[in-house]
């Protein structure tokens, strides 16, 4: 986020878990040095024929591994191949500090 000078802002709240969800699903296993775990790869999906079930299964496996995001209630996970061969995906979550409910939706391109 940034102020009304252009600078950029500190996030908490449904921002943060948010930015640390899809900095998750967007990082490359191997990637992060610290954690070579860490991270789901979408990004190496973009250009491929659409799956959204492939896609849908690793974000599953992802979302239980983000401290950030209750384990209970489920997230539920939602993914739509589009006309144009993107893959939309909706994740609804729990915040594991609030308890309140979210919606995360984006694109895989």
């Amino acid at each position: 986020m940034l102020s009304a000078t252009g600078d950029l802002l500190c996030v908490n709240g449904d921002t943060l878990t948010q930015q640390r969800v899809l900095r998750r699903l967007l990082t490359n296993a191997g990637d992060y040095i610290w954690q070579l775990a860490y991270g789901a790869g979408l990004g190496q999906m973009v250009g491929q024929p659409a799956n959204d079930t492939a896609i849908e299964n690793i974000i599953r496996g992802q979302i239980f591994q983000e401290s950030a995001v209750a384990q209970v209630p489920a997230p539920v996970v939602t993914t739509t191949v589009n006309t144009d061969g993107t893959v939309s995906a909706e994740i609804q979550y729990a915040d594991a500090a609030t308890g309140a409910s979210s919606t995360l939706t984006f694109q895989v391109q």
